[in-house]
């Protein structure tokens, strides 16, 4: 069984067991997040969510929280003596999905 859910303005599909990285929730490690915004579960009984599946979530828990490698952002203008550096390293949290619950 598998589910596509919605988390941080992005689509990712889960199954039970799976390790996913989405961006940053709120919760400490350890703790257990619920995933209302379902839209789609299949498997032996598929459910299409219009947008949502009503009463489908999933269970997950937080592994841990972290950043990602470093991105350099280099702005400038050629001739005109104008350059910018910038680093940018975005948050992400690590979850273990636990349950389905379609």
């Amino acid at each position: 069984m598998y589910a596509i859910i919605e988390t941080g303005g992005k689509q990712v599909k889960v199954e039970k067991g799976q390790e996913i990285y989405v961006e940053k929730v709120s919760a400490e490690a350890g703790e257990t997040v619920t995933f209302d915004k379902v839209l789609f579960v299949g498997g032996d009984d598929t459910k299409v969510g219009a947008p949502y599946v009503d009463g489908a979530s999933v269970t997950a828990k937080v592994e841990k929280q972290g950043r990602q490698k470093k991105l350099t952002v280099f702005k400038y203008k050629p001739k005109k003596n104008y350059k910018r550096k910038q680093g940018h390293r975005q948050p992400y949290t690590k979850l273990v999905v636990e349950d389905i619950n379609a």
